[in-house]
């Protein structure tokens, strides 16, 4: 009762929406990688050959040497928010917004192919040296720059969250870990990054950096661009501050305070997700072509039909309902990774090993195939 009496409504949306997105970038991932296959396959006709592994170029993966230096490169991002923010802010939130519109276009997508299957063939329209578009991906576009424009215009937090689920779907969908030890790597030295930048940068830089960079509002790019024009002082200058896409935020229902998670928090536990799904449905389409059953024998044959994925997205949710409980008990602001860490990657890592798969999941545990089977049961 303690701990429900600590989680408001603020909390539940946070905890419902995070969830939401994990779920569905995952999905989207998985998709993408059947796509690619099917385009292998085709390509393959005239050449006789089909590699599994394939995919498409705008997919990242990260290797080992990536993530080990991403939680130095994301440190070095933070000081230089946290010393020069007044001279980058406008830079850094025309950045935001430019990837903010192509990702919430990436989340919108499926909603406009839906649309405009009935209405128009899916050909694509030349647009000369911009490339080659269909009907959706134009309208799922335009309906993403006017998303953006009337967030400059107004600094909604909703059409904020809005952008930051689109960056939080095509983060999750477009970056990939190639293995558990890879995961490891990351997810480890991003808890290392998060409790000292949370708990420790006040010792060094007498302030919070984490939490004074995340909620520092930045200057409307149409009130800047107004005083550089000298437009006159009625033009651009009643448009707010801007809070950026890169965190979640809902009001309590009192409206006295907001609930807030970083999307970091949400995409890094999220490419865990995506790789332990992908791995589901690598095992299930091994396990089809084999038609038999693995696994040790000591395992009982419920263990073995609970999916990694259904154990890891559990194990999210606990981590994230702890850490809004210490939240709120120590009043202050939690690294929400030093939870979600250990709830998501410990799970994984006993189930692995009592399955017997954690040494064929640690090192590069995806290999060519030629089974086509494109269903997973979650």
């Amino acid at each position: 009762c303690r701990a429900y009496s600590l989680v408001d409504s603020s909390q539940v949306s946070t905890f419902l929406i995070s969830i939401l997105l994990i779920v569905y970038g995952s999905f989207r991932s998985l998709n993408m990688d059947f796509e690619n296959q099917d385009k292998e396959k085709d390509n393959s006709s005239t050449t006789g050959s089909f590699n599994g592994n394939s995919t498409n170029n705008s997919i990242q993966t990260i290797d080992s040497t990536q993530a080990l230096f991403l939680p130095i490169g994301a440190s070095v991002s933070l000081l230089v928010m946290f010393f020069f923010f007044d001279s980058v802010q406008v830079v850094f939130t025309i950045c935001t917004a430019v990837l903010a519109t192509i990702a919430f276009a990436f989340l919108l997508l499926p909603m406009c192919q839906y649309l405009t299957r009935p209405c128009s063939p899916q050909n694509k329209i030349s647009f000369g040296c911009c490339g080659r578009f269909t009907a959706a991906e134009l309208l799922s576009f335009s309906l993403s720059v006017m998303l953006v424009l009337i967030w400059v215009l107004t600094g909604h937090w909703l059409l904020m969250d809005a952008l930051a689920m689109g960056l939080c779907v095509a983060m999750i969908a477009f970056v990939r870990l190639p293995s558990l030890k890879v995961s490891c790597l990351l997810l480890s030295g991003l808890l290392i990054y998060d409790v000292f930048w949370v708990f420790f940068s006040a010792y060094i830089f007498n302030s919070n950096v984490m939490v004074k960079v995340a909620t520092q509002p930045a200057d409307n790019p149409l009130d800047v661009l107004s005083r550089k024009l000298h437009l006159g002082p009625n033009v651009g200058r009643d448009v707010p501050r801007l809070s950026l896409p890169g965190k979640l935020v809902f009001p309590s229902s009192t409206g006295s305070h907001f609930s807030m998670l970083g999307i970091g928090d949400i995409v890094m536990p999220g490419l865990l997700l995506c790789f332990v799904l992908r791995y589901d449905n690598y095992k299930k389409q091994a396990n089809s072509d084999s038609c038999s059953a693995p696994g040790p024998g000591n395992i009982s044959g419920r263990m073995q039909k609970v999916s990694y994925f259904h154990c890891t997205l559990i194990g999210y949710f606990v981590g994230l309902l702890t850490a809004t409980v210490a939240s709120r008990i120590h009043r202050a602001a939690q690294p929400a990774l030093l939870y979600l860490v250990p709830f998501t990657l410990l799970p994984l890592l006993t189930m692995a090993y009592l399955k017997g798969d954690l040494r064929r999941m640690w090192s590069e545990p995806f290999h060519s195939k030629s089974s086509s089977s494109r269903f997973l049961e979650v």
